[in-house]
């Protein structure tokens, strides 16, 4: 079994627990605000860290005057602001335990999550979202309070804990270990119930100082600035928050990605944190708007410039003539694209699916390094990530210290370290199953060069095995279809059946632009749908995904609908993976007229 091991690059003491990392970052940087609040008219106003670890213990305080004794349950129902933030802090401060429910739940899913943890309290974001509570409320028993944060619950509670004193709050704060239960993180659920991971304060607090021992001073030097808009639910973004918090980075939120170019442009970034499908709609975006304006030849040249920029320099040496290029596409082209993301951003860490090559370098061309990591909500969020001094594109890099990271004979990864979960909550046959000598299954399938960079190749769960026994891993011919201005999502099918196939989305925010570029009139997307020169255009961007692989792993057939897959209709998580096992069922009759059809041509 092939492995590779990063040693760990501190200790952390037993009687720690997540709290302390806020603390030592009062303690050490008090003169960085913490976040910058946005105020009407595009201003930021900062939140020092000392007023920060003000509030947050007076809330933690009416946390507890509102009965929440240590070990309890707290569940936050909300998009992601400053208040998600604060009330995160307070709960683990009141030695309680934090349970994240994304926003966009439905009332099925609120009463799961909140049965299965035993949520005592539960703070939502707005009336609606207490309506969905209340409507559960039946068959929620542990169920004493709920709080809206419109409603100013936040005020209430700093309030009602006017009574308790301090030495009882450090009491109940240091309650906490590193081996007790932080936070119960809910799987996105793609087949089945969400399963409840039990992430301790030990993942998020060895987690934290490993990424910032290795990563800290080069990616985030002290007054680096944050813009957090993936939710706050997702483990992903709940980390980096943590993070960022726990370091001289001032952090602020944005709940609605529609204005997201004009918040980028308000607060300027040097940071940011995304997945791979908000770094393609930049990139498209930017193509889209350059052909508009008669400037796509050069808008082309800009991008095959920056990707052999990239390129060189993984190889060691840039030559001098494409030194020059570079420099004067700078000018022309890559100044205009860092402008549109607020001008100062020059790190991105990319994780949740793979980015592929070709964007990671065009970015890094540009001027934008992406760092793609790799992890599951098992394990707090990152395994692996790609180092500033080492970039490999189509790599996640080494794991980050303290953990190893294996190989099995299937193909399959496991990991163990400080990032890994203790186990499923109320789940030990699911804890079993994935926990086994000492390793954690992750389900994925990937490799390891001789320097520990691991790269993905797909996920266990999801190879299709064609009726001629082919395995195929359907990621890599999907990433590389989604990368197309036409394509919103895709789904590539084909297990035991004599080929493979591929159900493709049309993406409306796109379609206009890319028919009147092309000199095509306009349409509506069911229109397209059925169009002969969409579905030229998108069979290039088929023929093109197949180069990749080989024949017998090759897309022969493929569908586009007149409907999109989101978290809306179900077949999406709230962390946009695809919910394949739900598509496949749903679109059986697409299927079967792909696969009733004659046989594609050898």
């Amino acid at each position: 079994m092939k492995q590779y091991t990063s040693p760990p690059q501190h200790e952390s003491r037993p009687e720690e627990n997540t709290t302390d990392l806020l603390l030592g970052r009062l303690r050490s940087h008090p003169s960085v605000p913490i976040y910058e609040l946005a105020q009407e008219g595009g201003s930021y106003t900062p939140v020092a860290t000392a007023d920060f670890v003000d509030e947050v213990k007076k809330i933690a305080k009416g946390l507890m005057a509102a009965g929440v004794e240590s070990g309890d349950v707290v569940g936050i129902l909300s998009r992601t602001r400053y208040e998600w933030a604060l009330a995160d802090w307070a709960v683990w401060w009141a030695g309680g335990v934090s349970v994240p429910i994304y926003e966009t739940s439905s009332p099925s899913q609120i009463q799961w999550i909140a049965s299965d943890a035993e949520a005592k309290y539960i703070l939502v974001e707005s009336a609606r979202h207490r309506e969905d509570v209340e409507s559960v409320r039946g068959d929620l028993p542990h169920l004493a309070h709920i709080g809206v944060l419109e409603d100013g619950i936040l005020e209430d509670l700093a309030a009602r804990g006017a009574e308790i004193g301090d030495e009882e709050l450090e009491a109940r704060r240091t309650s906490r270990r590193m081996d007790d239960v932080a936070t119960i993180i809910y799987t996105s659920g793609t087949t089945g119930r969400p399963k409840g991971a039990e992430l301790t304060h030990a993942n998020f607090v060895d987690t934290t100082r490993s990424a910032l021992n290795l990563l800290g001073q080069d990616v985030l030097p002290p007054g680096s600035r944050l813009l957090m808009f993936l939710p706050l639910a997702h483990v992903f973004a709940r980390l980096i928050t943590v993070l960022a918090a726990s370091w001289p980075v001032t952090t602020a939120f944005t709940p609605d990605t529609k204005h997201l170019l004009e918040d980028l442009a308000a607060f300027k970034p040097t940071f940011l944190l995304a997945v791979p499908r908000v770094f393609e709609k930049v990139y498209n975006s930017a193509e889209a708007k350059a052909i508009a304006g008669g400037r796509g030849k050069i808008f082309a040249a800009a991008a095959a410039t920056a990707i052999a920029y990239s390129t060189a320099l993984s190889a060691g040496k840039v030559p001098v003539t494409l030194r020059a290029k570079h420099a004067l596409f700078d000018r022309l082209v890559y100044g205009k694209l860092r402008a549109a993301m607020g001008g100062k951003v020059q790190w991105a860490v990319s994780g949740g699916a793979p980015l592929g090559a070709r964007l990671s370098h065009f970015f890094r061309g540009i001027g934008v390094t992406i760092l793609e990591g790799y992890g599951l909500t098992e394990t707090t969020a990152p395994i692996s990530v790609n180092l500033p001094w080492d970039v490999r594109p189509g790599t996640v890099g080494p794991p980050l210290p303290g953990s190893t990271v294996a190989i099995d004979d299937s193909g399959e990864i496991l990991v163990k370290g400080v990032m890994v979960f203790a186990g499923y909550h109320h789940n030990p046959e699911a804890t079993a199953e994935s926990l086994r000598d000492g390793w954690f299954r992750t389900g994925d399938l990937g490799a390891l060069d001789e320097h520990g960079n691991l790269t993905i190749t797909g996920r266990r769960k999801e190879v299709l095995v064609t009726a001629g026994g082919k395995n195929v891993s359907p990621a890599q011919l999907e990433d590389q279809l989604r990368g197309h201005p036409l394509v919103s999502q895709c789904v590539v099918i084909g297990d035991q059946k004599p080929f493979i196939a591929a159900i493709l989305t049309l993406d409306a925010e796109m379609l206009g632009t890319w028919l009147k570029n092309n000199g095509q009139p306009e349409m509506t997307v069911a229109e397209a749908a059925r169009s002969e020169a969409i579905r030229a255009e998108l069979q290039t961007v088929v023929d093109r995904a197949n180069q990749s692989v080989s024949r017998a792993e090759s897309i022969r057939a493929f569908e586009i609908i007149d409907s999109d897959f989101t978290e809306e209709n179900g077949y999406l998580t709230p962390s946009l993976k695809l919910k394949r096992n739900v598509v496949v069922k749903d679109l059986a009759p697409v299927i079967e007229k792909i696969y009733s059809g004659s046989r594609p041509a050898s």
